[in-house]
């Protein structure tokens, strides 16, 4: 942060950290540097807080959580701003997020730029402000829209924050400028009324029922995340404790959503998401220098007329062709059609061989005793259970299920063992992750971001797991690596199960973080 003296007996404050003055260590040390150096000259009346690149502060290093930092927390700065004599005022340009909020708030009066944006987005990154925000925001605009900004994280504009009460003064010209001429009027203004931490929070009647709704919310909108509910029970503490007792509340749930492997997981994604869209395709493969590989055989999933047109197209080239066609009826069709298109090329060119069928699949009786039974599930109200009624929700064991079990590992001499809720998490998860690394040796996905990312955005991975890779590195390499030779050695069938060589190599390292795997694995062997 610099430090500069304004006419007027002004000084100003300017956070310096591109590209969005992030609050590193550094950077926090220097604005109290800078506050100390103004407090302690005579000559300043009053301090201007800013932003360079018209940026005021878009929160903390986020690069930094993982790291214990010495020094004096961000919270006491935001406190000893409010304790001190002379005013110090927030000149907010393009956004004050995060920890640059919290920092506006210790501020005593907030004036910002028509478009600056301001919010408290860490839930989005499993944590809650934690310099203060949970305390300070309630006490100047309330419980119910500090419930509804924390939990969600969203930013609001600055036309929005000044009809809430956060800022003081919105303007179009240079926010710099106008707090210049602001500071000097308000020079001979009393600053208790603008010190938050001496505030109570304004009370409600209804202030129970508010935080229960408020539980009840972000349990329906944001299941299994931990960061939202926390952030409420520290605002709860914000309304029935004083504000020195509150913040060490906060201080407890920040660091208890800190040490979580969620803030972890969601920091990961963070960085993962920001990340994946700069990658190359794996081993520098591109289109232009990609070359074709040969095709042995194809295979076509349905024989309606579009099926029988692409079937024929390779067998005219003379590609094998395997088709699946599930409806008899219309497999009977398609061979007909086939055979006729067939005779006719073959009249009219020399035809290598002849297309020929052949039943792939198995059928097993059960099903067929199942559905001549009417299980068809909860529409006839039984299946796996026994239902209250036909498309009822209420299910019970099935006594005949039991018997039908019973009578087939009799019949298949089979053993019944139990199997615990882990291995089945185990036998799933694991076949998955093995089915990553073994992607990524072979070079079809260039990072286990790139993987983690498609499973978050597509397959309804929680974003607090990370991602299937990153989940791998915290249940930890060798980990997965022996529990999938034990699978693989129980069910040598299950080629899902065997070890990939990508996952071995890595494994032997102990377990390395996915940004260091493919330094360690050495280059994929990429098929393009």
């Amino acid at each position: 942060a610099e430090y500069l003296r304004l006419p007027h007996s002004l000084a100003l404050i300017r956070l310096r950290n591109p590209p969005v003055n992030a609050l590193s260590l550094a950077v926090v040390n220097g604005i109290r540097e800078g506050l100390q150096k103004a407090m302690s000259d005579h000559t300043i009346k009053a301090i201007v807080v800013c932003g360079a690149n018209d940026k005021f502060c878009a929160g903390a290093d986020i690069s930094s959580f993982s790291r214990s930092s010495p020094g004096i927390s961000f919270g006491v700065v935001v406190d000893e701003i409010q304790r001190y004599e002379k005013p110090v005022v927030a000149a907010i340009r393009g956004v004050a997020l995060g920890g640059g909020l919290e920092l506006a708030l210790g501020c005593h009066y907030r004036i910002a730029h028509a478009e600056a944006r301001v919010g408290l987005p860490e839930v989005a990154l499993g944590i809650l402000p934690g310099a203060r925000g949970t305390q300070l925001l309630p006490r100047l605009i309330g419980v119910p829209m500090s419930l509804d900004l924390i939990t969600s994280g969203r930013p609001v504009g600055a036309d929005e924050a000044l009809k809430l009460g956060i800022l003081d003064v919105v303007i179009n010209s240079d926010p710099v400028e106008e707090a210049v001429k602001f500071s000097q009027e308000i020079l001979d203004k009393p600053l208790e009324p603008r010190r938050l931490l001496n505030k109570s929070v304004p009370s409600l009647p209804n202030m129970d029922s508010i935080f229960s709704e408020a539980f009840a919310k972000v349990q329906k909108q944001y299941p299994g995340f931990l960061a939202p509910e926390t952030s409420i029970q520290a605002l709860q503490a914000a309304v029935n404790l004083p504000y020195k007792l509150g913040i060490k509340e906060e201080e407890k749930l920040a660091l208890y959503l800190q040490k979580s492997g969620q803030a972890r997981a969601l920091q990961y994604v963070f960085f993962a998401e920001s990340s994946v869209h700069k990658q190359s395709p794996p081993s520098v493969a591109s289109w232009q220098t990609a070359s074709p590989q040969p095709i042995s055989s194809v295979g076509v999933l349905g024989l309606g007329t579009m099926g029988r047109g692409i079937a024929m197209c390779f067998a005219k080239a003379g590609i094998p062709v395997v088709a699946v066609e599930s409806d008899p009826k219309q497999l009977e069709i398609a061979k007909k059609a086939v055979t006729s298109m067939l005779e006719r090329e073959a009249s009219k060119m020399q035809q290598s061989g002849r297309a020929w069928t052949k039943p792939t699949l198995t059928f097993s009786s059960s099903a067929d005793m199942l559905c001549e039974s009417g299980r068809f599930g909860q529409k006839t109200g039984k299946g796996w259970y026994q239902y209250d009624k036909p498309l009822g929700r209420v299910h019970r064991p099935d006594p005949w299920l039991s018997e039908f079990l019973s009578q087939y590992r009799e019949t298949h001499h089979l053993e019944s063992r139990s199997i615990s809720q882990e291995e089945i998490l185990e036998r799933c998860l694991y076949s998955l992750i093995n089915e990553g690394f073994r992607i990524l040796g072979e070079g079809i996905a260039a990072s286990p971001e790139q993987i983690d990312i498609i499973y978050l955005s597509g397959y309804g991975w929680p974003r607090y797991r990370g991602g299937p890779m990153f989940y791998a590195a915290t249940v930890g390499l060798p980990v997965v690596l022996e529990k999938l030779q034990k699978y693989y050695t129980q069910n040598p069938d299950v080629p899902q199960l065997e070890p990939s060589d990508y996952l071995k190599k890595l494994a032997a390292h102990g377990n390395p973080p996915p940004k260091d795997w493919q330094s360690l694995a050495g280059p994929p062997g990429s098929k393009l």
